[in-house]
């Protein structure tokens, strides 16, 4: 098991919004996770990243326990993650953003192959290498914010909000990055909200409402379940 979360309780300061999670992802599996907005779904990936305390619970990674490790080291366990919002830095280039991802590296040939699998994934990161990263479409952007995780070669990459406010055609080309990423090897734990994207890809799904997960399974099952998407998940 790639990830395991076990009874997980989470916030920020004595606002409460996780209670007890339960989730896991295979090795090289791809896991989606729904619920509509406010559910938790970002808090959950902050705190399995690291950048939110754990109250309560544990979050294993490859089997080593990981629950009070600092974000850096999880990113050093094989553990990145893709935020919500991108968090690049806008008024550095393009490459200025990719190779901190790396920080783990030492060796330049080691980041010099890592940043050429990245360009070759995302052909126009090459091309606007020297641009200002604020200068960027939006689908540009999510490129540059997936192929700085990928720097860090993770066993296991995080999506918070892979899609949103993206044109369709550009949704098409990162899907089929992701695709290409699981195909090699990488775990992916996805947040979504087009929830028939997410579930055609995925091989299992969760879907979360109030910080609680209320239902899972497989994503033909999660699909076919009229009740529970227009329950949870609004659709």
């Amino acid at each position: 098991m790639m990830l395991e979360v076990r009874g997980l309780c989470s916030g920020y300061g004595e606002l409460q919004i996780l209670w007890d999670v339960d989730l896991t992802v295979g090795d090289g599996e791809w896991v989606a996770l729904l619920g509509a907005v406010g559910a938790g779904k970002t808090t959950l990936m902050r705190t399995i990243a690291g950048s939110l305390p754990v109250v309560r619970g544990e979050i294993a990674l490859a089997e080593e326990d990981v629950t009070g490790m600092p974000a850096c080291d999880r990113v050093r366990c094989g553990l990145s993650l893709v935020p919500e919002g991108r968090r690049l830095f806008r008024g550095m280039t393009v490459s200025e953003n990719l190779v901190p991802g790396a920080f783990t590296v030492r060796h330049r040939p080691v980041i010099s192959e890592r940043l050429a699998r990245v360009h070759e994934l995302f052909p126009i990161l090459r091309e606007r290498s020297r641009q200002q990263v604020g200068t960027l479409s939006g689908g540009e952007q999510q490129m540059c914010a997936i192929g700085r995780s990928l720097m860090s070669a993770p066993r296991l990459l995080l999506v918070d909000e892979l899609s949103l406010g993206l044109a369709p055609v550009v949704v098409d080309d990162l899907v089929e990055a992701l695709v290409r990423i699981r195909a090699e090897g990488t775990a992916l734990l996805v947040v979504e909200q087009d929830v028939e994207l997410s579930l055609d890809y995925a091989d299992r799904g969760y879907v979360l409402r109030q910080g609680r997960i209320v239902g899972g399974g497989p994503s033909a099952e999660l699909l076919a379940d009229e009740s529970l998407q227009r329950e949870y998940l609004g659709v």
